[in-house]
């Protein structure tokens, strides 16, 4: 569910008529839902109910400080993939000790400044990671808090740049060499092992590569104490889906997730943390553009927009589908059109959808993408000098701007031209 619903004849944004910010900060913006956010971590926090555990809101998804401000009063923890999402958060408020940091690629620089900022764990990806970790911390004269994450070799069956989770993935250290990494892991003196660490994917709609993953966690859970090592921790990650088409047969439910990791880890005692990001910030934000003309070619109508790939990759990068549907509802009944729904930018690749129908839609009307939060301003750049597009956040019947669109000015100006020209 999310609080983007017609009144009227207008969408809405909660309480607040999206045409009424489009007016004030120019099209294309991203808007988010306070409500939305805050419902669906609650869904996840409920689920995990009556067990000990975090909810880490992944922040890759969308990174914006008062999205994190608005999660972190709610009681969520963060997931960091970078030394920037770390000073994000910290900057956000969110203490050290709700904060933990995974990532394949973690530098001399990251790691300090988290040990010295504070940090919940790190999330080891690998032997020469955990060594660097173990030196940084030495020099430092502090221990560093890990779990190993472990590669289950378990299909996600989701799209392949975003399954993380098979043998053949860059994620984790093989779950048939966690024993004798979990062995030398002991034996470097700036390490103090505190958990295991899994995640096999994004956008999973089904429970079953979750539950095959879970209870190997578990084997290997028993299988570590066995060996004398305090496992008292387990980060699950993230990876639940959500419906980015109306008629798709619907991801499980954060209850039914929650259920089932109290069904494969809850006997073990152990604290956990999970790490969504899509399902929170997915169906919480929509993209809004307008459209710049109606071009008709000769087998076809275009729908050339004012957004374009830069704004939102996901179709171009994964082949996503996003609804698209028009700031002011159709009339019943109306006759629907086929549009290939393009942007701007100077490359066959901006393309939203093809063929899509419509309602009939003239130069200025305005769209909304759907489920456009998670994955969207945070994957978006400057190509074309195009600016990075505004993002605003409505809370009831307010909004505001938390990211302003830059002048052309302030681009231009970040370059430097060399002294021999």
């Amino acid at each position: 569910m999310d609080h983007f619903l017609y009144r009227d004849g207008e969408l809405y944004a909660e309480d607040v008529p999206v045409r009424d910010i489009a007016a004030s900060v120019g099209s294309p913006f991203y808007c988010y839902s306070t409500a939305t956010l805050l419902r669906h971590f609650k869904a996840f926090d409920d689920a995990l109910a009556g067990t000990d555990h975090l909810v880490c809101y992944a922040m890759k998804a969308a990174s914006n400080q008062a999205i994190l401000k608005t999660l972190a009063q709610a009681g969520a923890g963060m997931d960091v993939v970078s030394g920037g999402e770390y000073a994000r958060a910290i900057a956000a408020g969110v203490p050290g000790d709700k904060i933990v940091f995974s990532g394949v690629g973690k530098t001399h620089d990251e790691i300090r400044t988290a040990l010295t900022t504070g940090i919940r764990q790190f999330n080891v990806e690998s032997e020469p990671e955990m060594r660097r970790i173990s030196d940084v911390a030495v020099s430092l004269g502090v221990v560093a808090p890990i779990t190993v994450r472990v590669n289950p070799d378990v299909d996600a069956k989701t799209h392949a740049k975003i399954a993380t989770g098979k043998s053949e993935n860059k994620f984790g250290i093989p779950i048939s060499r966690a024993r004798e990494v979990y062995a030398e892991a002991t034996k470097l003196p700036g390490l103090k092992v505190v958990g295991i660490d899994v995640h096999i994917g994004s956008q999973l709609t089904q429970l079953e590569p979750f539950r095959q993953a879970f209870s190997k966690v578990a084997e290997l859970t028993e299988t570590l104490r066995a060996d004398g090592h305090d496992i008292r921790r387990l980060d699950l990650g993230g990876g639940l889906g959500i419906p980015y088409t109306r008629s798709n047969e619907a991801p499980p439910l954060p209850n039914d997730y929650g259920q089932m990791i109290k069904e494969t880890v809850g006997h073990l005692g152990c604290e956990v943390e999970i790490e969504p990001g899509r399902l929170i910030a997915g169906n919480a934000g929509i993209l809004v553009s307008g459209v710049v003309f109606v071009k008709t070619g000769e087998d076809r109508q275009f729908l050339i927009l004012d957004a374009a790939m830069n704004d939102l990759i996901r179709p171009a990068m994964y082949d996503a589908h996003h609804e698209i549907v028009p700031v002011k509802e159709a009339e019943p009944g109306v006759e629907l059109r086929p549009y290939d729904i393009v942007g701007p930018v100077c490359e066959s690749g901006d393309t939203f959808a093809k063929g899509r129908l419509m309602a009939p839609l003239a130069e200025g009307d305005l769209v909304a993408f759907r489920s456009a939060g998670a994955y969207g301003a945070v994957m978006s750049s400057e190509y074309n000098t195009r600016p990075l597009i505004p993002e605003v956040l409505v809370n009831g019947d307010q909004f505001a701007v938390i990211r302003q669109r830059p002048t052309f000015d302030e681009i231009i100006n970040r370059d430097t031209i060399p002294e021999w020209l």
